[in-house]
């Protein structure tokens, strides 16, 4: 199984994600209900943010590299509060930018937020990174309604890697001791985040042979810390809705304070 997905693997998993978290907003007590991840969150304040972000994603996507003006996606049919309405806005909310994805094509230039990262401003990053964003939530509704369900493993491979390359690489410079965090999946992928003077950059690395990772048994480049589990565990320990002890660490765990702590300037 590869890591970086094609973009009509992209659309596809979107939309399905989509549909996922539709059917949590369905078995749902109500709408008031708190999100448990997201605590500052109702159920219904999480759908009004997913509905909003992809329309105004659809309309940064139509209006090419150039960022597009608020109004754009401005006057959009607000989101329903009324529990039977509220899965047919989501569903043409993920529709718009489907569509404005479908239009553009991978290659076409992009307004992104994450210009001094690893990833591309093109459509196709944006579908990489919507792809996350979507997967992440899903999850997030699953466990307000106490019905969590892993990210699939098609999905989660490609975030770890979509993670790293767009949330934590930069070109501004590590303010510690240069050090590297490695990642492995129990479904056979690694990958290291190497942080330094010239910034933070991920690559793919070959994964352990062993079961069990230390520091010892990585060589003379060994990083400072590894984190090991399957892929939906690194992903949701990295966007914070685990905690480490879900997963097997080795070497200096403080490192990771360090890195969520870093505020790079740019």
């Amino acid at each position: 199984m590869t890591t970086t997905l094609e973009f009509p693997v992209l659309l596809r998993l979107i939309d399905e994600r989509s549909t996922a978290f539709r059917t949590a907003i369905a078995f749902a007590p109500g709408l008031d209900v708190q999100v448990p991840t997201c605590p500052e969150w109702t159920l219904f304040d999480l759908a009004q943010h997913i509905g909003e972000g992809r329309r105004a994603w659809a309309a940064t996507v139509a209006a090419g590299p150039a960022a597009p003006a608020k109004s754009e996606a401005e006057g959009a049919p607000a989101a329903p509060r009324e529990r039977e309405a509220l899965p047919a806005w989501l569903a043409e909310s993920t529709e718009q930018l489907l569509d404005a994805l479908r239009e553009a094509g991978p290659d076409r230039g992009c307004w992104t937020w994450w210009g001094a990262s690893q990833s591309p401003q093109t459509c196709g990053a944006v579908a990489r990174h919507q792809l996350q964003q979507i997967a992440v939530h899903t999850y997030d509704a699953q466990v307000t309604v106490g019905a969590p369900e892993p990210l699939p493993d098609e999905v989660a491979l490609d975030g770890i890697e979509e993670f790293l390359s767009t949330c934590v690489a930069t070109t501004s410079a590590w303010p510690h001791k240069p050090t590297a965090f490695d990642f492995h999946a129990t479904q056979g992928h690694s990958w290291r985040l190497t942080v330094d003077g010239d910034g933070a950059r991920s690559t793919r690395i070959p994964a352990p042979r062993t079961t069990r990772v230390t520091a010892a048994d990585e060589g003379p480049d060994t990083a400072g810390v590894s984190v090991r589990g399957t892929a939906s565990e690194l992903v949701l320990y990295l966007y914070d809705r685990i905690p480490a002890d879900s997963l097997q660490i080795d070497g200096d765990a403080g490192l990771f304070d360090l890195l969520r702590a870093w505020e790079p300037e740019e």
